[in-house]
């Protein structure tokens, strides 16, 4: 029997390479996007249908409630609009997700929902230390996060930031009553930093504004100026190669049963840096590829105020518990931290060969 599935934000960083792995598996995509710049070699692909706009309008919901599996990456996730454009931020996570939800529901559709690692918020730590406790003897197991007993943790209103994690916390509560009251059938991946090629734009050339972090390095390094650190770079983050990514969402496909009603995290623990060590390590493996004698880092510290605007506030730290994706699904991500810069990195330098890329740093 042919596989079919409708995706939405196919046209996406995450999007774009689930894309492919579904095609090479034989689906039949319907598939959602604003933007199809990097799926543009498959948009004449036979079993792939392209709507390029919105999915929210009645002809698309109506679309999408005839499939039996939908996916939803679609979102605005840059984190330089979470205190600057927050009421598109808060449509795009929680609004429209929701009307999305609801007539799913009432299909029996069965939605994969693409949620963030931001829902956890702050650490344990974090507000431990605000408030005069010392959790450091309990060590990493203060800190990490399990998708069904760790709080979540929020900052107050006034920090706009975390109008982003507000809006996808919502949508999962909202997921949760839908399944009581319509039985909806809904699953939750809550994504921990994936890097890959087409992650994200480079400011000026093919895209404006301030890009996520490991884009915002890049820019840096192809034009030859500082690596801006925001409050130093002490924000830790584990970064997660987007094919491991990927494997993780087909193994949630190939185990319904296991993943219904569930959240996952999908991360790689093992991959956790600093923003400075991940700076410092961007510009060595710059200098390799490009065959550059190794200099020093040119850096800049740089407020979070100054960097993002007026009611910012950031994570110092996101380490995931997957044991269990790795017990109801089998999965575990395999590519180390080194090798997902290289590999990220590579795409960058070849992608941008032809844009002022300086011969010294």
């Amino acid at each position: 029997m042919q596989k079919r599935i409708a995706v939405i934000g196919c046209g996406g960083f995450i999007g774009s390479h689930l894309l492919r792995a579904l095609l090479a598996a034989d689906y039949e995509v319907e598939g959602w996007d604003l933007d199809d710049h990097r799926i543009g070699d498959l948009l004449r692909h036979p079993r792939l249908t392209f709507h390029l706009h919105d999915y929210g309008d009645p002809d698309s919901l109506a679309a999408l409630s005839k499939h039996s599996t939908v996916i939803q990456l679609a979102a605005l996730c840059n984190p330089s609009l979470y205190n600057t454009e927050d009421l598109r931020v808060i449509e795009s996570n929680y609004l429209q997700p929701m009307r999305l939800a609801q007539v799913l529901a009432k299909s029996g559709t069965w939605l994969i929902y693409f949620s963030t690692s931001e829902v956890y918020g702050r650490t344990i730590s974090s507000v431990a230390s605000d408030v005069g406790l010392d959790v450091s003897g309990h060590g990493d197991s203060a800190d990490t996060l399990h998708e069904d007993s760790t709080p979540l943790v929020l900052g107050p209103v006034g920090a706009r930031r975390w109008s982003y994690a507000c809006a996808k916390q919502l949508t999962e509560r909202s997921l949760v009553a839908l399944q009581v009251s319509d039985q909806l059938e809904w699953t939750v991946v809550r994504p921990f930093n994936f890097l890959g090629p087409a992650m994200d734009y480079i400011p000026g050339i093919d895209g404006n504004g301030v890009p996520r972090v490991l884009a915002c390095f890049m820019d840096a390094l192809l034009h030859g100026r500082p690596l801006e650190l925001v409050d130093g770079g002490t924000a830790r983050r584990c970064f997660t190669w987007i094919g491991d990514a990927v494997e993780a969402v087909m193994a949630i496909l190939a185990n319904h049963d296991k993943s219904l009603h569930q959240c996952f995290n999908i991360g790689t623990p093992e991959n956790e840096i600093s923003m400075a060590d991940l700076a410092f390590r961007l510009h060595t493996l710059f200098c390799e590829v490009n065959r550059l004698p190794v200099c020093e880092l040119k850096q800049r510290k740089i407020s979070g105020l100054e960097f993002y605007g007026p009611g910012y506030e950031d994570s110092d730290r996101r380490l995931p518990d997957v044991s269990k994706a790795k017990e109801l699904l089998d999965w575990s991500a395999s590519t180390s931290l080194d090798d997902t810069l290289r590999k990220t990195l590579q795409w960058y330098v070849t992608h941008y060969q032809n844009h002022d890329i300086r011969s010294q740093l």
